[in-house]
């Protein structure tokens, strides 16, 4: 399976609210996604744990 789940972490609060799915193979790079953090309640940068 090509294909693995990751845990997306909001850089401000540091807490995992996001999971996602990713090709490791194809993208190398880890992911960065602007999302809403429910705790900061804004939208914050999240990466990848």
């Amino acid at each position: 399976m090509p294909r693995d789940i990751v845990h997306l972490q909001c850089t401000e609060c540091k807490r995992r609210n996001y999971t996602a799915t990713r090709n490791k193979r194809k993208q190398t790079s880890k992911l960065q996604l602007k999302k809403y953090c429910r705790f900061c309640r804004r939208h914050t940068l999240h990466k990848e744990v």
